[in-house]
């Protein structure tokens, strides 16, 4: 039941297919925005406009002026044009948690909404700075934890990466991968020089050059268990390679 509800916030943060992607904690914004935006166009790319501009006015002239259309007289294509931008406003609505929701009740078109969002969220220039001189800190601190999986230290690189790349801090793609072949931990460390010297860390992209570290980790795992092998067959008085020889051959069904 336990995990039921954690699968359950998860999704009602990360999104799904059928379920928007909510902004629950003011922390989250900028992969919340992210996220958002992703499943908008997913859903229906045309609605994503809806973000970008004004709302549409249904307009008429009378006597020489441009009048607001009455909602009495809106033919079919009217109703299409604003029912749209309805629709994203209760759309990026329901994406809010109730407490975020209760500050922003003012805000009646869905860009309007958007627009407050980003402006209280995702802060000033100087707020933005300052994002970006952590998010550079931690990735000058950014290091092997003891007792941390390869498989999570790889994958908190790659969240720390995109978090940087969304700010629009950029790194060249050597400094990246310096960096994370500098964070391994020392056991790794004759593999990680092969790489450094046989391998161009200037044109490697992040993703090719964890293929390249999981790789090394596989090997390095295959040659732990053939040693095991080896050593056990020696304390047994028997050749590895006789034993695998004195098999009995698979006889095929007739």
């Amino acid at each position: 039941m336990e995990a039921n509800n954690v699968n359950s916030d998860l999704d009602s943060v990360m999104g799904t297919v059928t379920r928007i992607p909510g902004l629950i904690k003011a922390e989250g914004f900028t992969e919340w925005k992210y996220r958002f935006g992703q499943y908008i166009k997913m859903k229906d790319v045309k609605l994503w406009r809806s973000y970008l501009r004004p709302p549409i006015r249904v307009t008429m002239t009378r006597d020489g002026a441009t009048i607001d259309k009455p909602v009495e007289e809106y033919s079919d294509l009217d109703f299409e044009k604003v029912e749209s931008d309805e629709r994203a406003l209760a759309t990026l609505s329901m994406a809010l948690s109730p407490e975020i929701a209760q500050g922003f009740c003012e805000y009646k078109s869905s860009k309007a909404l958007l627009d407050a969002l980003i402006d209280v969220y995702d802060g000033n220039d100087d707020m933005k700075q300052s994002l970006q001189d952590l998010l550079r800190q931690r990735f000058n601190l950014f290091n092997y934890v003891l007792g941390e999986t390869l498989e999570a230290q790889l994958q908190c690189f790659i969240t720390l990466n995109t978090e940087m790349t969304t700010v629009g801090i950029t790194l060249s793609k050597i400094e990246v991968n310096k960096k994370l072949l500098n964070s391994l931990p020392r056991s790794r460390d004759m593999n990680m020089t092969v790489i450094k010297k046989t391998r161009d860390l200037s044109k490697l992209s992040l993703y090719e050059i964890m293929a390249i570290i999981k790789s090394c980790d596989m090997d390095d795992k295959q040659n732990e268990i053939n040693h095991v092998t080896s050593y056990q067959s020696a304390n047994l008085g028997v050749s590895t390679n006789s034993a695998f020889l004195a098999l009995p051959a698979q006889v095929p069904n007739q």
